[in-house]
């Protein structure tokens, strides 16, 4: 799509704002952009427990009740409902890509602001299908639906699932980055350094603990020799939404994990709780980390309709090997206390992501992922004859907002003494690995009948209802 440079500058209003000093992004991570031009809406997102605090150095930490509460209502002032069939849920809503381009660009041209129902993607909560119309040179995504509210911490979910609604932001995201993941992959991890690793060794190697003496007691001057830990991003902008997503999501898991914050699922206690319950199976710095987690990808036999299934996010689990110089490496095998929590936590996701939001967003940005390396890995716009280039090209479309990057953050740990002596957990993250669920495909013709239905349904508008 060519775009004259009247229209790029004018796009860029619409969607830029500049680094702010602080930004409370919390659980579910600020929106595509705060404009100070009026357009696109810097939506929050914090859980009511807790959110998350990125200043202008990149520091992360919790926020204050008071700071979630002055964004949130800051913008609720400027969220608008869905309104007329937006306002219906419905199991299937088909989005027209080539549509929704359009929209775009049509809103500029007009010298409007990016409205709520193109910036949450017509109230979408998930993928799961993808069509390739010939016919109108169209690719379609579809998935469920349902209008979007803000709750009280600033998060925007579903009114009947609560679930978070997908975003713009992601989507565009997600299409610029299939190449620099096919180099780099996805992923993003909260480590500690190897200083504070060498520095916590040799404190404890002078730690004797009296008989009855409570380890927590130490547990001040255990991080206060850990020091702060670094938030590693590779395949993604470090200043987008979509990173803030996965740090968030990350920091939350850490906090349930090492009892750091209460579990808001009953049936997940924090590790620090199952390990005080059996010491003696504690042996291994233990690792954590959340990973895509789909089913085969089905597929009809001319390419031109696939279907995504599966609990999109598991938690994985190894040991950390530790050096006296404080590197750490994985080595490949799982404590058995600590794989039974990341199966509780695996097990628990869906309603721990209604609980705290930014585990839905996590899920949402997996599923556009995954969608945009379809696209690219089968050639999907070469065969609907479509330019995605409006939201795929950074040259020459939509340019985001940007945001301070996230770079470290105070000690998100816990310590306790197993049979082996003392045992950190510490380190996790986010693993994004779209190219390994597109390369597993399974045919099945009946996914044909639903892209004809959902086609022959489509009306005058760049969305629409089964």
């Amino acid at each position: 799509m060519d775009l004259a440079p009247r229209t790029l500058r004018s796009i860029k209003q619409l969607f830029m704002v500049p680094v702010c000093s602080a930004a409370i992004v919390g659980v579910g991570m600020l929106g595509a952009a705060v404009s100070v031009h009026g357009g696109i809406t810097g939506i929050g997102s914090q859980r009511s427990v807790g959110g998350v605090m990125i200043d202008a150095a990149g520091v992360v930490r919790t926020a204050t009740l008071d700071e979630k509460q002055e964004l949130a209502n800051a913008l609720r002032q400027n969220i608008v409902p869905a309104e007329g069939m937006l306002n219906d849920t419905t199991e299937l809503r088909m989005i027209s890509l080539a549509g929704l381009q359009k929209a775009i660009l049509q809103r500029d041209m007009d010298g409007q602001p990016i409205p709520e129902d193109i910036e949450f993607l017509a109230g979408l909560q998930q993928i799961d299908y993808v069509f390739v119309d010939q016919d109108k040179h169209d690719i379609v995504i579809a998935g469920p639906a349902e209008p979007w509210k803000m709750l009280d911490d600033g998060s925007v979910v579903g009114t009947v699932s609560g679930d978070s609604t997908m975003r713009l932001a992601d989507l565009v995201v997600a299409m610029r980055s299939v190449e620099t993941a096919r180099q780099a992959g996805i992923s993003c991890s909260i480590e500690p350094t190897p200083e504070g690793r060498r520095r916590l060794q040799q404190m404890l190697s002078r730690v004797k603990l009296r008989p009855g003496q409570n380890p927590v007691a130490m547990e001040a001057s255990m991080k206060e020799a850990f020091g702060p830990q670094m938030i590693l991003l590779t395949g993604i902008p470090g200043d987008s939404r979509y990173a803030r997503t996965m740090v968030a999501a990350d920091f939350e898991m850490k906090r349930v994990a090492m009892g750091l914050a209460p579990s808001p699922v009953a049936g997940l206690p924090s590790f620090l709780e199952m390990a005080k319950n059996d010491r003696q199976a504690i042996s291994a710095n233990p690792r954590w980390w959340m990973a895509c987690d789909y089913d085969a990808m089905s597929k009809t036999d001319d390419g031109l309709a696939w279907k995504l299934a599966g609990r999109r996010v598991k938690t994985m689990t190894e040991q950390d090997l530790v050096a006296s110089d404080g590197t750490a490496k994985a080595s490949g095998r799982k404590e058995k206390m600590a794989q039974l929590w990341a199966d509780k936590m695996t097990e628990s996701f869906s309603e721990l992501s209604k609980a705290i939001p930014v585990f839905a967003d996590l899920e949402n940005v997996m599923d556009l992922t995954v969608v945009a390396t379809l696209i690219v890995q089968e050639n999907l716009a070469a065969k609907a004859g479509i330019d995605l280039s409006t939201l795929s090209q950074t040259e020459n479309s939509i340019e985001l907002a940007q945001y301070s990057v996230p770079r470290s953050v105070d000690p998100q740990c816990s310590f306790i003494h197993g049979r082996n002596g003392w045992v950190v957990t510490a380190s996790g993250g986010v693993d994004v690995n779209a190219f390994e669920i597109v390369e597993k495909q399974k045919v099945d013709a009946s996914i044909s009948e639903t892209r004809q239905a959902a086609l022959a349904s489509a009306g005058d508008r760049w969305w629409w209802n089964k």
